[in-house]
């Protein structure tokens, strides 16, 4: 008589079972673990070169240093010189004429009618900046500016003409007339740009110049005197 085979046990089954579990759960720590391990290492790395690279910097690094002191800042403006901060040009018709106090003019007089265009050039001389007239405490500077002024006057020949000549009829053209008319129209010029504040208007641009050079100098408060 054949013996029945031998069936498993119900307590193997459950240690088997068990075995799997505990294995699956080491096998998943291991994975955790090695991940961590890596990404840990590739950190470290990371912060190594971050550290090399912070100290590399802190030992050739450079810092910026600005000086701000009183002879510098005069140095740094008495090298603007003059300038020019503002033109002013204009058109205007200027009349010149001889005369004979005896004869009409058709007869011995000499008129001109000249179409002008000039230029009036001003600003500020830099140049001569005195040490006294700069102070400097820390960010804060007070500059005393020298005075405007109109630095030339130009006729641009190019675009001035005469427009009208008449001579009389027992007398030469005089040949310093022309002359004479420009030299009068120089002068009108500069009236003409003193009226409408040249001056003022040179000094408030020479201002702004400065301002935007000292604020690059690092100063925080400027004042003009």
């Amino acid at each position: 008589m054949t013996n029945p085979p031998d069936l498993p046990s119900p307590s193997k089954g459950i240690r088997s079972r068990t075995r799997f579990v505990l294995a699956l759960i080491l096998g998943l720590f291991l994975g955790v673990t090695a991940v961590g391990s890596i990404g840990w290492l590739m950190l470290s790395r990371n912060s190594g070169q971050a550290l090399l690279s912070h100290l590399w910097s802190a030992v050739t690094g450079r810092t910026l240093t600005i000086d701000v002191s009183q002879p510098t800042v005069v140095d740094r403006i008495q090298r603007l010189q003059r300038l020019e901060t503002v033109v002013y040009t204009m058109d205007k018709i200027v009349t010149g004429a001889k005369e004979n106090p005896l004869l009409p003019n058709f007869l011995a007089g000499d008129r001109l009618l000249m179409l002008v265009h000039g230029e009036v050039v001003a600003g500020i001389d830099f140049s001569s900046l005195k040490p006294g007239d700069v102070t400097v405490e820390g960010r804060h500077i007070r500059l005393r500016l020298p005075a405007p002024q109109m630095f030339s006057t130009r006729i641009d020949s190019g675009k001035t003409r005469v427009y009208s000549r008449q001579t009389g009829f027992l007398v030469p053209s005089d040949p310093d007339l022309e002359t004479q008319v420009r030299q009068e129209a120089e002068r009108q010029l500069q009236g003409a740009a003193m009226a409408d504040g040249i001056l003022r208007t040179a000094q408030q641009n020479a201002i702004s110049t400065i301002t935007s050079l000292l604020q690059g100098l690092g100063f925080e408060k400027i004042d003009f005197e």
